[in-house]
Order: structure tokens, then C-alpha cells, then sequence
């Protein structure tokens, strides 16, 4: 038990920039050209977490709490959510209410970071980002319903290690209506193509590095890291939804986990790779549609 527990944080912790340059080398794989190196997340994080920060004289306590309180909101979500076939390590009756109050409170305080440099052009950031947010909710909660609905149970572990093979013969509708309104939902909270580009300087079409542009040293560090992390936890209750291998084994369960996370990777930077950015009035549209899929699974569970 504590040697699973041990292993869970460890990959919790080791992992997140790893599928980021998994993400880099597939897009490059695309692109004809050999790409920075697999490890180069880490390499970014670490020259960050050595230089100083420079803060403005506008800016308040909000803007210097904005990354931790972003950061530890992160990890406490990520606390609760199992890897593989492994329980959370934080589990209890209706933890799905507080996971995602915690992604609100993260994303709370990193639009108050953003408006507090009272730059008009970092206000528009946040304003996109809570905006494309309002969208994403409905088909998190539409997901969440449908899972208790299936498992019978209100605890994230149980919802997402309930879905096996099994489940996908019996409610291969509903089971392949989240996994696709899900997948949609992943890339727009993660600020990924089609929905923002994470490479981008266009001052038009920013949403989410445009709240950052303020922040330097290891504050920045501690943003990129916490975006990785959020990446690795929904791609995690995805591959859950998606990829829900299971065996009597708990430590090929764990290599069979790891292996999913970097298949999902490979899929992200594949689709970064054959789509173009959305233009910013397609978004909605998107992002409607995945509601819209995430009821329909809703319905064919409850009718």
C-alpha cells in the first residue's frame, strides 16, 4: 500500500512536463525536424526556478499569491484522482464537488493575477479564459453526472475505475459520447489547438499566455508546472475513460497507465499538428457541441 501510494506521487510529480515534450517531439516529428530534446520542460523549469522576479509597483499580493494558490489548488485536485486502476489517494462521498471547486479557485486567482498588472491587454486574456471556462463547465459536470450515474457511486475514484472493456460493450454510445466531449473539453481547459496555441505571440488570438506575460522568474516556473500538472490530470480521468486496461497486476497496471498518458500525448500533438487555431467566434460553437454531446450521454444513461 505504501509503496503504491509512493509510486502514485512520484508519477503525479515526475511526469506532467514529460508529456509536454512528448506533445513537442510529436509536432516536430510532423514538421520534418528533429525538435528540441525530450527532457527540455524540465531543462525550462529548472533555468526558470534559478533567476529572479520583477515585480511591478501596480501590482498587489494578488499577483505574487496568483501562482502558489494556482499551483497548490492543482496538486490537492490531482490528490484526488486515481491513476490506472489505483484508488486517489484522497477519496471520500462527493470529492468530485470539491475537485472541481479547486480548478475554480485555480483559475480564480489566475485571472485576478492577470488583472491585478491592470494591463488592459492581460484583462482580455482573462476575460477569453473565463469566458471559454463558462462553456467548459457544463460538459464537466454533464461528464461527472453520467459517471455517478453509471457507478452509482459520488467518489471520483469509483466513477473513474468503474469503466472497463465491459462497460464499453454494454454503453459503447454513451462511453464514446464523453470520451469525444471530453477529449474537447481537455484541449480547450489546457489552452491547446484548435481552441489557443501555447507557442503563440499573436496579441489577437492569446488567451491564456496573455495572462502570464507579467510574471518572470520562478513564478513563471511555477505556472508552466502547474499547466502541466492540470494537462496530466485530465488526461489521466481521460485515459481512465478511454484506455480503462485492467489486470491482477498492480505494478504492470502502473506501466500500462504510463504508456496510455504517453499515447494520449502522441494524440494531442498529432492533432496540433493536422489542425490550424480555431478563429476566436468558432470557439463557442465547439465547445457548445461537446455540451451537447456530454447531455446526450446523460440522457441515454437516465431515460
Amino acid at each position: 500500500m505504501i509503496a503504491s501510494i509512493l509510486l502514485h506521487v512520484l508519477i503525479l510529480l515526475l511526469m506532467p512536463p514529460l508529456l509536454l515534450g512528448v506533445i513537442n517531439k510529436t509536432k516536430a516529428g510532423f514538421a520534418g525536424r528533429l525538435g528540441a530534446p525530450l527532457l527540455q520542460p524540465y531543462y525550462d523549469l529548472a533555468r526558470l526556478m534559478r533567476k529572479g522576479s520583477v515585480f511591478s509597483r501596480t501590482t498587489t499580493w494578488v499577483f505574487r499569491a496568483g501562482p502558489a494558490v494556482t499551483l497548490a489548488a492543482t496538486l490537492v485536485a490531482s490528490l484526488l484522482i486515481p491513476l490506472g486502476n489505483h484508488p486517489a489517494i484522497i477519496s471520500f462521498n462527493g470529492d468530485m464537488i470539491l475537485f472541481a471547486y479547486l480548478f475554480g479557485l485555480a483559475r480564480f486567482f489566475t485571472t485576478s493575477a492577470a488583472l491585478d498588472t491592470g494591463s488592459s491587454f492581460e484583462g482580455m486574456g482573462a476575460a477569453r479564459e473565463v469566458t471559454f471556462a463558462c462553456l467548459v463547465e457544463p460538459t464537466m459536470f454533464f461528464i461527472m453526472v453520467t459517471l455517478a450515474r453509471m457507478s452509482k457511486s459520488l467518489t471520483l475514484t469509483q466513477m473513474l475505475t468503474y469503466p472497463s472493456f465491459d462497460v464499453w460493450f454494454v454503453a459503447g454510445a454513451t462511453m464514446l459520447l464523453l470520451v469525444g466531449a471530453l477529449f474537447i473539453a481537455l484541449l480547450a481547459e489546457n489552452c491547446r489547438i484548435p481552441f489557443d496555441d501555447p507557442n503563440t505571440h499573436l496579441e489577437l488570438t492569446m488567451i491564456h499566455e496573455v495572462m502570464v506575460l507579467d510574471h518572470s522568474g520562478p513564478a513563471f516556473g511555477i505556472i508552466l508546472y502547474a499547466a502541466a500538472l492540470k494537462l496530466f490530470v485530465l488526461g489521466a480521468i481521460f485515459v481512465n475513460l478511454a484506455l480503462p486496461f485492467k489486470t491482477g497486476n498492480p505494478f504492470i497496471n502502473w506501466a500500462v497507465f504510463v504508456a496510455d498518458m504517453f499515447m494520449l500525448a502522441v494524440l494531442i500533438g498529432v492533432v496540433e499538428s493536422v489542425m490550424a487555431r480555431l478563429r476566436l467566434v468558432r470557439i463557442p460553437q465547439l465547445l457548445v457541441a461537446a455540451t451537447i454531446l456530454s447531455a446526450f450521454a446523460m440522457l441515454l444513461i437516465v431515460r
